[in-house]
C-alpha cells in the first residue's frame, strides 16, 4: 500500500520538530570554582552582668535602688573619685547589672593575686648528693649522734670506758629549763591581739558626741547601722571628728539631708535627717564645729541619725564614743 504524500509530509515534520525539541534540552554544567569554607561568626560583645551577679575584686554590680551616693557610702569612698574611676559624668546614670569600680586602679590590683618567685630571709644553703652526702657530719644529715660505736682491745679499764658512754646523758637541772618551757608561760599572740580597745583601733581619731539628746535607738545591724539621738528641731549637729566634708545632699533613701565626713585610718562619719546643712562638700571641718541643724527629714520626729563607719563597713558608735555626760 503505498503512502500518500500528505501523511509522508506530516510524519517528517513531527521527526523534525521532536528533533528540535532535544536540541533545546540543557546541556551538563561543569561547575570548576573552588569550594568556600565557611567563615566563623565574629564574637558578640559580652553582655553585661546579671542584677545580683558576684561581683569580681574591687568592683560592684549594681542592684536596683542604688545610686552612685550609695555605693560610694558603703564602699567607705568618695563618690567623686567612684564617678572618675568609671569614667561617670552624670552620677543618675547608672543602671541594674552594670559593674563598677569601688577601688583605685593601684588598690585593685593589690588586691589580686600576684604569681612569682617566692624569696626566703637568709643566704640558701647547698648540700651535696649522694656519696659527698655520707661525708657530712652526722648532725648536719639530721642522723642520731649517740651512742658511739667504739672499738678498742680488751681491758677493765675499757670495759669501764664502753660502759660509761653507754650511760644516757643526764637530764637538765630544774633552773636550766629549755627555752620552749619558758616561752609556754608567755601570753599566745591571740590572747594579746584580743586586748587592744576601739580608742586604739582608731588611732589618733577621738570622737565626741554629735548632738546633746537622748539615745532612742541604739546600733543593731542590719536594722540600725548607728545611733538615734532625739532632739528639737534646730538643735546643733557637731562633726564628731575632725576631717573633710566628703557628701552633702538628699542623695541616699532614707537619710534625708545627709553629711558625710571623711576622717584618718578609713573612719567615715555619717550625719542623717538635717533640717538645714550648714557646710560644703570638700570643706575642712573640727571637731565640735557645728555642721547642721537637727531636723526629721525622711524620718518620723526631729533626731538625729550617727554613723561610724570603717572601710565603708558600720561599726558601734558607742564603742567610739566617750561615756554620755
Amino acid at each position: 500500500m503505498k503512502t500518500t504524500p500528505p501523511l509522508i509530509a506530516a510524519l517528517l515534520a513531527a521527526t523534525l520538530l521532536a528533533a528540535g525539541c532535544a536540541s533545546n534540552a540543557p546541556a551538563p554544567v561543569d561547575d570548576r570554582r573552588p569550594l568556600r569554607t565557611p567563615q566563623p561568626k565574629p564574637p558578640t560583645a559580652q553582655a553585661a552582668p546579671a542584677p545580683g551577679a558576684a561581683a569580681r575584686p574591687g568592683t560592684y554590680v549594681v542592684k536596683r535602688g542604688d545610686t552612685l551616693y550609695s555605693i560610694a557610702l558603703e564602699h567607705g569612698v568618695d563618690y567623686h573619685d567612684l564617678a572618675r574611676w568609671n569614667r561617670i559624668d552624670d552620677p543618675s546614670k547608672i543602671r541594674a547589672g552594670q559593674e563598677l569600680r569601688v577601688a583605685a586602679p593601684e588598690e585593685r590590683a593589690a588586691a589580686g593575686v600576684q604569681v612569682g618567685s617566692a624569696r626566703l630571709p637568709g643566704a640558701i644553703e647547698a648540700r651535696p648528693l649522694g656519696a659527698a652526702a655520707a661525708a657530712q657530719p652526722a648532725a648536719d644529715q639530721g642522723t642520731k649522734t649517740w651512742p658511739k660505736a667504739l672499738r678498742l682491745p680488751y681491758s677493765q679499764a675499757n670495759q669501764a670506758l664502753l660502759a660509761k658512754s653507754e650511760a644516757p646523758p643526764p637530764a637538765p637541772a630544774a633552773s636550766q629549763a629549755p627555752p620552749a618551757a619558758a616561752a609556754t608561760a608567755a601570753p599566745a599572740p591571740e590572747a594579746r591581739a584580743a586586748a587592744p580597745a576601739a580608742a586604739a583601733e582608731a588611732g589618733t581619731i577621738q570622737f565626741s558626741w554629735p548632738a546633746h539628746g537622748k539615745v532612742i535607738a541604739g546600733f543593731s545591724e542590719p536594722n540600725n547601722k548607728g545611733l538615734d539621738i532625739a532632739g528639737k528641731l534646730g538643735d546643733p549637729v557637731y562633726a564628731a571628728a575632725p576631717g573633710r566634708v566628703m557628701y552633702t545632699g538628699t542623695g541616699i533613701r532614707g537619710y534625708g539631708k545627709l553629711i558625710v565626713i571623711k576622717h584618718e585610718d578609713g573612719f567615715n562619719s555619717v550625719y542623717a535627717h538635717n533640717r538645714a546643712i550648714l557646710v560644703k562638700e570638700g570643706q575642712t571641718v573640727a571637731r565640735g564645729q557645728r555642721i547642721a541643724e537637727l531636723g526629721d527629714t525622711d524620718a518620723d520626729s526631729p533626731q538625729l541619725h550617727f554613723e561610724i563607719r570603717k572601710s565603708g563597713k558600720p561599726v558601734d558608735p558607742a564603742r567610739y564614743l566617750p561615756p554620755p555626760s
